[in-house]
């Protein structure tokens, strides 16, 4: 039974819903496939979901001997994390809430 290499992210502070789209891209391809498409994506989480992949792998090297050629990412999903809330000034001594919203981002490798 093939084991999954796991790495997780937490309290990353963009939006889920902005942090899925990035997740979606890469999903189910080939590891060396998902790297280019995330280092040529122009999005807030690219280089960190990047980082994310190195970081599985780095597990991997570190407990088993794989041929990484044959590695997909198997799961990628984006939790939501705490939302930090925020309050801006408005008219007639009002205020208006802002939500900064955070992602718990996992991702797993497996061999084909």
């Amino acid at each position: 039974m093939p084991t999954a290499y796991t790495a997780k992210l937490r309290n990353f502070r963009v939006a889920p819903r902005k942090a899925r789209l990035v997740a979606d891209l890469v999903r189910g391809e080939p590891v060396q496939l998902a790297q280019e498409r995330l280092r040529t994506t122009h999005k807030k989480s690219a280089p960190v979901i990047a980082k994310l992949l190195d970081a599985a792998l780095a597990n991997l090297r570190g407990t088993a001997t794989i041929d990484e050629g044959r590695l997909v990412v198997k799961e990628i999903y984006v939790d939501k994390g705490s939302t930090m809330r925020r309050f801006i000034p408005r008219a007639r001594g009002r205020a208006s809430p802002i939500k900064k919203r955070t992602s718990h981002i996992v991702l797993k490798l497996e061999e084909l």
